[in-house]
């Protein structure tokens, strides 16, 4: 193993604020560094300079020669009037004709999304987001040594982030990475870098590894470490009542955490919480019937849909980029009219509503001040809370709390537009993103928060470790005209991706023609019409079958809901349920198999 890049005793200082104090640290061939920290906390300094962008104050910075290496930075400062082709296959030196034979690129493009933008396209036409992939695929195309990433996922959907972490897996490159994805970190990272008061505290492995060295040091801190003690192990108590394959670490590693959460109840009393949802909603949430709905464009993004949302529902809704995630979201606040059908909203709905743009504040006003204007206190299930309590909570020190609005970084805004939203104290929240520009630890203040929060509850995030952690189901838009439930989560969600890529026919490839554009429909192979007809009137006539089990099996939820202190009821119920889930899986295999028949 060689040595990449070697920091001795480096510091760094902006203003009064000492980011890194005296920091050694190396990076050897094959690593793959996850950095992780509080926003503000010197993570995008430390990359700085490890990368030669920022020198140090002090100390000593020294890089292998010859290193090859790229870095990808927030900040995408791209040349607006070169186009996509000139940023990602100029470096190269490759023409547009020769390009197309080259997998590497052609994976590249196709996994970053940025083959759908067109590769005539201007690069100054394009969005923050759009640039940050094209920046990405640029460095991605490269041969490299080590590829140092800032924030790579943020402006990546749940299949984007899958590919990404794949791709790096693939490379024989070092890796360093800031990310606040938690599933992504925990997949790419063998080593975890925390950056906290000036200095760098290096673990072994990835986000699991790192949230048990952290309940491990808390557990030995006084008193006043206590409330980050209880978050770290009840995050921990998570982890290991999750998914079996969600660690594989040594026995005795195993045995020291289920010891260390032993006395941790689960995150959250699901029943507890919807019989508590149904007092403060009643029956009626929010309800779309027969609803068609469309993009501004004119584009249909699902047909004839009725969906009703009950009291205490925690979903997740997943998609590709431009799939419609979040105009459905606008349509459920009743912000985007439905093209047809019609949408119902409870009489005692309460709607907290996060988006993607920012509040518009008055740039003078405190932070403090922002938040009680809202309200002063918010009852958070048997809690409660002052304003300055939960600002806190979400990472605002009480000092921090004095600063004007204008003062405050894009990821402190972030919190304080969803500091706001909470206090309004609502009891439908629907989240737009809710993980771009948090940090790690105020993720998991606001998945503590939401864990005694009764109401009905829709989340959009590429975060994957976010919906498989507050959600207790998982939708999808796929393109298709539907929504599709997934009981599978997001591993099926990613399955049914991946069936669809691989039925595509694969063809020559044409990047410079924009995605959005509509293909000719292709004609099912092997079947006669009247055949196809047969099978397409067999496929709708399971589809109300499995509507209608559906509909039983929500009001039996609801029923079990209304009697959780009925034992010999509940139970009763409980059969029930199953056989009805049971049925609706027969007849979803069954459906399954009349679309591979029409598929050809």
């Amino acid at each position: 193993m060689a040595n990449l890049i070697n920091l001795e005793n480096v510091t760094k200082t902006f203003g009064l604020k000492t980011l890194l104090d005296g920091v050694s640290l190396g990076i050897q061939t094959g690593d793959r560094i996850g950095v992780v920290g509080l926003n503000g906390g010197g993570k995008t300094t430390l990359l700085e300079v490890l990368s030669g962008i920022e020198p140090p104050d002090s100390g000593r910075v020294s890089h292998n020669t010859g290193l090859r290496m790229a870095i990808v930075t927030q900040r995408a400062e791209l040349d607006d009037n070169a186009t996509i082709a000139d940023i990602v296959l100029a470096p190269l030196e490759l023409e547009t004709y020769q390009w197309a034979s080259n997998a590497k690129v052609r994976d590249v493009l196709s996994g970053t999304g940025v083959a759908q933008l067109g590769l005539d396209t201007k690069v100054g036409s394009l969005s923050g987001g759009e640039r940050r992939r094209v920046n990405l695929a640029a460095a991605l195309v490269k041969e490299l040594d080590l590829i140092i990433l800032d924030e790579p996922t943020n402006h990546l959907d749940i299949e984007g982030v899958q590919w990404l972490a794949d791709y790096l897996l693939q490379r024989n490159i070092a890796i360093v990475v800031v990310t606040h994805d938690r599933w992504f970190l925990d997949t790419i990272a063998t080593k975890t870098w925390e950056v906290h008061d000036g200095c760098v505290d290096s673990y072994d492995g990835g986000y699991n590894d790192w949230t048990f060295a952290r309940a491990e040091r808390a557990r030995q801190a006084d008193a006043t470490e206590q409330r980050r003690q209880n978050l770290a192990r009840k995050e921990l108590a998570w982890l290991r009542r999750g998914a079996p394959a969600r660690t594989s670490k040594p026995r005795y590693r195993i045995e020291a955490a289920e010891a260390l959460i032993a006395d941790v109840p689960p995150p959250r009393d699901s029943v507890e919480l919807m019989a508590f949802a149904k007092q403060r909603q009643g029956k009626v949430v929010i309800e779309l019937e027969d609803a068609t709905i469309t993009t501004p464009d004119g584009r249909e993004l699902v047909n004839n849909l009725t969906w009703r949302l009950g009291p205490g529902e925690r979903i997740g809704l997943v998609g590709v980029n431009g799939s419609g995630k979040t105009t459905l979201l606008k349509t459920l606040a009743g912000a985007h009219p439905l093209a047809e059908g019609k949408r119902i909203e409870g009489r005692t709905v309460r709607l907290g509503w996060l988006r993607q743009e920012l509040d518009d504040l008055d740039p003078t006003l405190r932070l403090i001040d922002a938040v009680e204007e809202v309200a002063s206190y918010i009852q958070l299930g048997k809690k409660e809370l002052s304003a300055s309590q939960l600002a806190e909570r979400l990472g605002f020190s009480a000092k921090r709390q004095r600063t004007p609005v204008g003062d405050l970084s894009g990821g402190e805004r972030r919190r304080l537009q969803l500091t706001r939203v909470l206090m309004n104290e609502p009891n439908v929240l629907l989240l737009d993103e809710p993980t771009n520009d948090l940090d790690i630890d105020t993720l998991q203040e606001l998945e503590s928060l939401l864990d005694g929060w009764a109401g009905t509850l829709v989340v959009i995030s590429h975060d994957r470790y976010l919906i498989e952690r507050i959600a207790d189901t998982t939708w999808a838009l796929y393109g298709d005209g539907k929504l599709t439930n997934l009981p599978g989560g997001i591993e099926e969600y990613l399955a049914t991706r991946k069936a669809q890529a691989a039925a595509q026919p694969q063809g020559a490839f044409n990047f410079s023609e924009k995605s959005s554009e509509k293909k000719a429909p292709e004609e099912k192979s092997g079947l006669d019409s009247a055949t196809q007809r047969r099978i397409e009137k067999d496929m709708k006539a399971l589809e109300r079958k499995m509507d209608k089990l559906r509909h039983t099996l929500n009001s039996l939820e609801q029923e079990m809901v209304d009697c959780a202190t009925d034992v010999a009821r509940l139970t009763s119920l409980g059969e029930e349920a199953k056989s009805v889930r049971d049925e609706v899986d027969a007849l979803e295999m069954e459906w399954m198999e009349l679309g591979e028949m029409l598929e050809g």
